[in-house]
């Protein structure tokens, strides 16, 4: 979901192009984007998004990879659709292309931009904690009672 539709109810033809990105990135890695994962280098756990991130700044994109896709993959499509993955999935609207940029960028070889950092995937880490998340409720009920 489209973080200003999420946080604001606002919806435009952006937030279509959001929800691209990450399906994008859920093909290529195999992956969901609802769990959470260790990022490569230090404890911080971050969304596949985040991973995906991560992995892109430091070169390593190709890690990212489903291993089913290994045998069957060019390295240069792969590439490329996390690159549009992430331009897709910028956190501000305006950052990101349109659908029909989209498509003319998938069925190119045009010079893509660079995608801007994201400021709301990072979490907080997980001690104690193997790969899921607990929720603790501190919910109280009151029962009601007539006089």
């Amino acid at each position: 979901m489209a973080p200003e539709y999420a946080v604001n109810g606002q919806f435009s033809i952006k937030s279509d192009v959001f929800s691209f990105g990450i399906l994008l990135l859920e093909i290529v890695s195999g992956k969901k984007n609802r769990k959470l994962y260790y990022a490569s280098d230090d404890n911080n756990v971050v969304s596949l998004y985040g991973n995906a991130w991560d992995l892109w700044k430091q070169g390593r994109s190709m890690e990212l990879v489903d291993e089913c896709l290994k045998d069957s993959w060019n390295v240069c499509e792969v590439q490329r659709c996390i690159h549009i993955g992430l331009l897709c999935a910028q956190q501000y609207p305006h950052d990101r292309p349109t659908m029909s940029s989209v498509v003319l960028m998938l069925g190119s070889e045009i010079d893509l931009p660079q995608p801007k950092a994201p400021t709301f995937f990072i979490c907080e880490p997980f001690y104690g904690s193997s790969s899921s998340t607990t929720c603790k409720n501190e919910l109280s009920i009151s029962e009601m009672e007539p006089r």
